[in-house]
């Protein structure tokens, strides 16, 4: 059901707790992962250090389940990226993690973005 699955990284906490639901969807249905790293437009050299750390992390925790997957990296606004990454690749579905979604038009988190934009379902994990 779920051939591809783009799997969107951060530093963030929560990222990391996404990462084992990312390896059981992939597990149940043979899927193949693909690590996303979007770098933002001037993002300060810590937080692209935390990136690519929980890149290595989560690169570890794939290989040990023996999950089939790549990693890519873009530059840009991470909502963008993530949908057209997801388009260009013919995604089956995004999992990602957020802090909160915020619905307000005039705020909305990248989570809320990504579910108005993306070309296939998104599995957003609090």
């Amino acid at each position: 059901m779920f051939k591809t699955i783009l799997f969107p990284i951060d530093p963030s906490r929560e990222t990391w707790e996404t990462t084992f639901k990312a390896i059981e969807l992939a597990k149940n249905h043979q899927s193949h992962i693909i690590l996303l790293s979007v770098v933002k437009p001037n993002q300060d050299v810590n937080n692209q250090e935390l990136t690519i750390s929980k890149v290595k992390r989560i690169r570890k925790q794939m290989q040990k389940a023996n999950i089939n997957f790549n990693i890519v990296e873009r530059h840009g606004k991470p909502d963008f990226v993530i949908c057209d990454v997801a388009d260009n690749l013919n995604v089956d579905l995004i999992v990602m993690s957020t802090k909160g979604v915020n619905l307000e038009s005039n705020n909305k988190s990248t989570a809320a973005k990504v579910m108005d934009l993306a070309p296939c379902p998104v599995l957003v994990m609090p």
